[in-house]
């Protein structure tokens, strides 16, 4: 027989097979984050080969990034099959992505392939594996979080010093074959995603056959009764309730309802305008490096070294949130943490030699980890976990759009001026503002739900007031009906009565 909480869905164990998860989580993250910036190491030899311009060979990551993004139906996906199947697959094309690249012969066709097969395959592993963490984890949800996303510079770092010694080695066509290769592990990373109550799961799904079923033989009664012309109005209000299913299932993968919640829409602009300035400083650390006379290896250091320092900020910036003292308030040090983002590359163009980069990527790695930490902790704040999967789908459709104009802008900006200096300057200016707007607009947004809170409070004592009021009122008028002129003689009994006790 099944269990007893059959009919519940089992709650989030915080633990046990969960750290399992968070493992695989770390592997896909670790992939779908680091190798669109591990690849800009053959970004000015390909260019070479091709003979195209900065912000073009930019456009290869651009739309890699976006498609990473901007896929975010993948979250219908993950709510029809499960987390497991769809990362397994996610991984297979990835594989087949940069095994097709490895034989292109012209950059639309590394477009194609590097951008949109292998963006589509590292979507497919990202946003279930934030989604499943989100179903393990409760209590310990930012420690689980900050340590998943640590995978992003562990494997920057591991990618960068490998991509270049790859290119040494076996030039960038053979580069890509291996590449596709390591891309396939992303598959074993999925098999760990092992789906939460499999036996209420089956429980459910006979449930439903049940229901169909059941379905089917009254839609079967009710096309024979719309047979007689009597019944022609049923079959519209039939169709009505059609569109109106239709409706509730869009709204079942993807809750549009959320553009009513303000806390959803101050942090989709923020986060769309944070994007425009977020992926292009690093994607052009390296070849910068390169730029101004530092030798190949060195400038893969560089980017090396900013993973290191995002791997130790990550998960001691969900230590630091989950605490008791942060977590109430951590819309303001997500904010704090994008404003301190963008300052780091407004004094980028101060940094002369290989020491001043350095010291650039040491504070760009602890701010990078610092965002990357809570970028999806702050957003299940705002909307709770079971709103998440849609908020996820949702925010990243909507940040594509930038993520994908970021670095090219950032090239024609190179092409133009010939100078990085006012690429990292465009880009400190957009994230300090972005930072400066999710601080004021959180502050703004805790004191109207305070006020709501309160207004709230307010009317629910004033309908307890009127309660009372209304239920004396009705015990008033049962006292007087009974003290009406019909009741006289009970009255002069219940007088008589009393005197004979007091006169004993």
């Amino acid at each position: 027989p099944p269990p007893a909480n059959a009919g519940r869905a089992p709650g989030p164990p915080d633990g046990g097979w969960g750290w399992a998860v968070v493992f695989g989580a770390f592997v896909s993250i670790g992939f779908a984050y680091a190798f669109p910036k591990g690849l800009a190491i053959f970004f000015k030899e390909i260019q070479d080969f091709f003979g195209t311009s900065y912000s073009e060979i930019a456009w290869v990551s651009s739309i890699m990034l976006a498609t990473t993004y901007g896929a975010g139906d993948c979250s219908i996906l993950v709510n029809r099959y499960g987390s497991r199947p769809v990362v397994m697959f996610g991984g297979l094309l990835c594989g087949i992505g940069m095994v097709s690249a490895a034989f292109c012969t012209s950059i639309l066709q590394l477009y194609i392939c590097v951008g949109f097969i292998t963006g589509f395959g590292l979507a497919l592993n990202l946003q279930p594996s934030v989604i499943i963490i989100g179903k393990y984890f409760l209590k310990r949800r930012p420690i689980a979080n900050g340590l998943a996303m640590a995978g992003s510079p562990v494997m920057l770092c591991t990618l960068a010093p490998l991509n270049q010694f790859l290119f040494d080695n076996f030039g960038w066509r053979g580069s890509f074959l291996i590449l596709g290769a390591i891309l396939l592990n992303c598959c074993v990373a999925g098999a760990l995603f092992r789906p939460i109550g499999a036996a209420t799961a089956s429980v459910k799904s006979q449930a439903i056959e049940e229901g169909k079923d059941s379905l089917k033989e009254e839609v079967a009664k009710d096309a024979m009764e719309m047979s007689s012309p009597m019944n022609a109005p049923v079959g519209t209000k039939t169709e009505e309730e059609g569109e109106r299913d239709c409706c509730e299932k869009i709204n079942q993968y993807l809750d549009f309802s959320l553009f009513k919640h303000r806390g959803f829409l101050i942090y989709l602009i923020g986060n769309v305008l944070m994007f425009l300035g977020f992926f292009a400083p690093i994607v052009f650390l390296a070849p910068y490096a390169k730029h101004i006379g530092i030798d190949e290896y060195s400038a893969a250091f560089l980017l090396s070294i900013l993973a290191i320092v995002d791997m130790i900020a990550r998960p001691t910036t969900g230590i630091i949130a989950n605490s008791k003292w942060v977590r109430p308030r951590i819309q303001y040090f997500f904010s704090f943490s994008i404003a301190f983002n963008g300052a780091c590359h407004l004094l980028c163009p101060l940094a002369s030699g290989y020491t001043g980069l350095i010291v650039y990527s040491v504070f760009f790695g602890l701010a990078f980890g610092m965002v990357c930490a809570m970028l999806f902790e702050t957003l299940m704040d705002l909307v709770g976990a079971a709103r998440f999967t849609s908020a996820v789908g949702l925010v990243t459709i909507a940040e594509c759009c930038t993520i994908l104009l970021g670095p090219p802008i950032g090239g024609t900006l190179i092409d133009t001026f010939g100078d990085y200096k006012y690429m990292f300057i465009k880009c400190g200016a957009v994230m300090f503002l972005a930072g400066t707007f999710l601080f004021i607009m959180n502050y703004y947004n805790y004191r109207m739900l305070a006020k709501e809170e309160k207004e709230r409070k307010a009317k629910e004592e004033d309908s307890k007031s009127v309660r009372t009021e209304s239920e004396g009122r009705n015990n008033w008028n049962k006292e007087t009906i009974q003290d009406g002129p019909e009741l006289e003689p009970l009255k002069e009994e219940q007088e008589g009565l009393k005197k004979e006790v007091n006169g004993t």
